[in-house]
């Protein structure tokens, strides 16, 4: 008997976690290593050239996380936003997304210093977006877990400047 109500209530956990996560229109797809846990379905640029590329050939913004593995604050917006069904699904369908733990040589994408975590939009005419910060003076392009419906509304931002500019 006990058994028999352990293997009908990991069924229905093996079940209900499925149910959570967003899932691509095209399907489930194999969780790539380049997400380092930010968003396994999203489909990850390798470099900042190849997401360049991808955002003028494809007409979507681009959108550069900078964050270190080893990083709290990291952790914790990487947590938040792994979980966030809305926001996976919007940068699914509507950016070009790079996360990078590692400093570029173009020092447009460190606009106010080399901080992390810090978000940076960039548009298809690859233009750093330097007008889509987050709530900090000292820390411009730094969000926090609670900072999530502003980052939300700033990628909302960049979909419509990428309408009314282009």
């Amino acid at each position: 008997m006990i058994k028999a109500a352990l293997s009908v209530l990991l069924v229905l956990v093996a079940i209900s976690s499925t149910f959570g996560k967003y899932i691509p229109k095209s399907g489930k797809r194999i969780p790539q290593t380049l997400s380092r846990g930010w968003g396994d379905q999203l489909i990850w640029a390798q470099t900042y050239e190849e997401a360049l590329y991808w955002s003028r050939s494809r007409n979507k913004p681009l959108m550069v996380l900078f964050h270190l593995d080893d990083c709290p604050h990291s952790q914790a917006l990487k947590k938040v936003f792994s979980e966030d069904n809305k926001l996976q699904k919007m940068l699914d369908e509507d950016f070009i997304v790079l996360n990078l733990v590692y400093e570029t040589t173009d020092k447009h994408l460190s606009p106010d210093g080399q901080y992390v975590p810090r978000i940076i939009f960039v548009d298809p005419t690859m233009t750093v977006r330097a007008d889509i910060n987050g709530r900090y003076s000292n820390r411009m392009y730094a969000y926090e877990p609670s900072d999530v419906d502003l980052l939300k509304r700033n990628m909302e931002a960049a979909k419509k400047l990428l309408k009314s500019e282009l």
